[in-house]
């Protein structure tokens, strides 16, 4: 089968791999649809881990083959793939940290070396425990193999919703437009707050309006805070996204959020940034600094439910389409937007674009 292998620091090369071998336990998925993530290209372009490895975890398939002890999946079936399932047992996990559990960190989806995720490639093989645990969701056949990749970030921005409590009624600003900001405008919408967008490129500041933002502004905008807090009847919202990982994007949100407020980071800082802060800020405004990274399995049925049921309109956040071959254009792409650039997806399959 082919594949796009990483070979070390900005080196993709689409080279023939063996289809994975099943283990009895195992399942054998078709790549039909794979989304391109901030994630992936990160690790595509620092030396953040050993090559050879095969990238791509927004997967949506056909199970192509299924091992002789597996049970209830049949070859034919279309399939979300999550490529991380908790083990629920470990402390992590009676906690509701899925993400820290060890066997969510290092169980994962795999189409050839070392396993990590997989799916730009033709063929991705799912491991027991994932297919066990409830790693494979089936498609509705309504649903389109494009809009079921994204149940997998979906989930992710979900996460980050629900730890902020956004509810009913409040006021949320999300710094960045991208298609991960563009996915938190949708999901406050639909539960029931009011989103306020920033971002630089105007033809994104647009789109989150488009997407269902009460408003949208230039994030270099002097009068920002006073535009935001016009909006929210002095005080300023109740939490602020960080979708950017930008040192300045949390300085506004500081300035934007109100007393007793919430910020979230969401996007991964370099690991040289440090960001000073004179903790009585916190104090005196009681401003809670939380963080979400990944998913929670507790909420993977809800994010499948709201992607297969078209609660939010994730067809709008797709902009372009590359063939797996293509893949290198496409992180180059993603590195450099063009004002019309959002959510990048992959076809392993077939010849597109």
């Amino acid at each position: 089968m082919k594949a796009q292998v990483f070979r070390g620091v900005n080196q993709l090369n689409y080279e023939e791999v063996p289809v994975p071998e099943l283990q009895s336990d195992e399942v054998l998925v078709q790549v039909r649809v794979v989304g391109l993530c901030q994630s992936d290209i990160k690790k595509i372009c620092y030396p953040l881990y050993e090559p050879p490895r095969i990238y791509g975890h927004e997967t949506a398939g056909v199970i192509a083959g299924v091992g002789e002890d597996v049970k209830g999946w049949q070859v034919g079936q279309r399939v979300v793939v999550m490529h991380h399932i908790p083990c629920m047992r470990c402390g992590y996990c009676l906690n509701d940290n899925f993400s820290m559990c060890e066997v969510y960190k290092n169980i994962t989806t795999t189409a050839g070396f070392t396993p990590s995720g997989g799916g730009f490639a033709e063929y991705v093989k799912v491991p027991g425990h994932i297919v066990r645990s409830g790693g494979l969701i089936p498609i509705p056949d309504r649903v389109s193999f494009e809009q079921a990749s994204f149940v997998e970030p979906t989930s992710c921005c979900l996460k980050a919703v629900k730890k902020a409590q956004v509810s009913p009624g409040q006021t949320v600003l999300v710094t960045g437009a991208g298609p991960i900001g563009l996915m938190f405008i949708m999901l406050v919408k639909y539960f029931g707050a009011r989103a306020i967008a920033t971002d630089l490129i105007p033809s994104r500041i647009e789109k989150a309006l488009a997407v269902g933002a009460e408003a949208a502004f230039d994030a270099r905008d002097a009068d920002l805070q006073q535009k935001v807090f016009s909006l929210t009847e002095g005080m300023g919202v109740d939490t602020t996204l960080l979708a950017v990982p930008s040192d300045k994007a949390f300085f506004q949100a500081l300035h934007c959020t109100r007393k007793g407020g919430k910020i979230l980071f969401f996007a991964e800082f370099p690991d040289e940034v440090e960001i000073p802060i004179n903790p009585n800020i916190l104090y005196r405004r009681e401003i809670d600094l939380m963080g979400s990274y990944s998913s929670s399995y507790r909420l993977q049925s809800l994010a499948a439910d709201i992607v297969f049921n078209q609660r939010i309109d994730v067809d709008a956040l797709i902009s372009d389409r590359y063939p797996l071959q293509k893949l290198a254009k496409a992180v180059e792409q993603a590195i450099k937007p063009t004002p019309d650039t959002y959510k990048i997806l992959i076809y392993p399959q077939a010849t597109v674009g």
